[in-house]
């Protein structure tokens, strides 16, 4: 069963109107959207958003007129709004990276603790599996990849590995994969009976490469800002450093605007850029209590930021 992560508290920091808009981007098992809904009003309105078909199954499942289901990344939020004549909303939450249930699900390939087949896409509708991608991927790209997105230290000899075994044979499921990288990250703290796999950073990297993750979520972000109603937040929580440190820097640069260029004095137009600060970060990054990690372990890596849309000149 998924469990939703910091459950309560992202919802507490989401909702300020009852009569809001409100999108869920990433709908997932829906634990985060049935709790905005319990917390809406009549005139309250949800719209969630997932590229898995089978999250979009569980959504259709609920039976409640204000409440919206796309079959979309919220990479496209903003086309998607428009669509259903929505122009502002008053919160987004983004609730990233993989459910329980993919990673449970074998065949979806998510997870190199059952056996399935590699495929890893979030949206199994479209795109390249991660079967026929690491088959066909240079050594050079599939190091760098393993490197930049699994921050994997033994990348170099992880991707010769890969393209030494499938010269043997093609490499097709997780288990397949999971051996061959075992075989060359042999951690002690894993054979001692640590937590972390050896193929885990892999697994993540090839995952995020496949799913665009980090080139989506920088582009949804910006989005997230332009279309909130001021005083509507935006609530985001990561699971691995690269996703928490581009929601850091965004909601810095644009909560703090204002840093003066060392060329002074400034012209007319450098002033005004000065103070077209966006957002105002609430409070301290929030990461699960001890209980909710003994409850659900899935959720030690877990990072919840919040930023408020402030009135802007413009």
């Amino acid at each position: 069963m998924h469990l939703p992560v910091l459950l309560n508290e992202a919802v507490d920091a989401l909702i300020l109107r009852t009569d809001g808009v409100y999108v869920d981007g990433t709908f997932g098992c829906g634990g985060h959207s049935r709790l905005i809904l319990s917390r809406l009003g009549k005139k309250g309105r949800l719209i969630a958003f997932d590229k898995d078909l089978d999250a979009v199954k569980v959504a259709a499942q609920i039976d409640d007129k204000r409440f919206d289901i796309r079959h979309s990344s919220y990479v496209k939020m903003r086309e998607e709004l428009q669509a259903l004549k929505v122009e502002r909303i008053d919160g987004v939450l983004l609730d990233l990276g993989v459910s329980s249930s993919q990673l449970d699900e074998g065949t979806r390939g998510f997870s190199f603790r059952s056996e399935g087949p590699l495929d890893m896409r979030m949206n199994t509708s479209c795109g390249e599996t991660a079967a026929e991608w690491l088959n066909s991927v240079t050594e050079p790209q599939l190091e760098e990849v393993i490197r930049n997105y699994g921050e994997e230290r033994h990348a170099k000899q992880i991707a010769r590995a890969i393209v030494m075994a499938r010269a043997r044979q093609p490499i097709s499921t997780t288990i397949q994969l999971a051996e061959i990288v075992a075989a060359v990250v042999r951690t002690n703290e894993y054979q001692r009976g640590g937590k972390q796999h050896p193929a885990t950073r892999t697994f993540q990297a090839i995952r995020i490469h496949l799913n665009q993750e980090l080139e989506e979520l920088s582009l949804t972000l910006p989005q997230c800002v332009d279309l909130l109603n001021p005083r509507g937040r935006l609530v985001v929580i990561s699971f691995h450093s690269l996703e928490d440190r581009i929601v850091k820097r965004f909601m810095r640069t644009e909560a703090s605007p204002d840093r003066l260029p060392r060329k002074l004095p400034l012209r007319d137009k450098e002033v005004k850029d000065l103070s077209k600060q966006r957002l105002q970060i609430i409070g301290k990054a929030l990461r699960p209590s001890a209980r909710e990690i003994a409850v659900n372990p899935r959720a030690r890596s877990a990072v919840m930021r919040v930023a408020e849309r402030i009135i802007i000149n413009e």
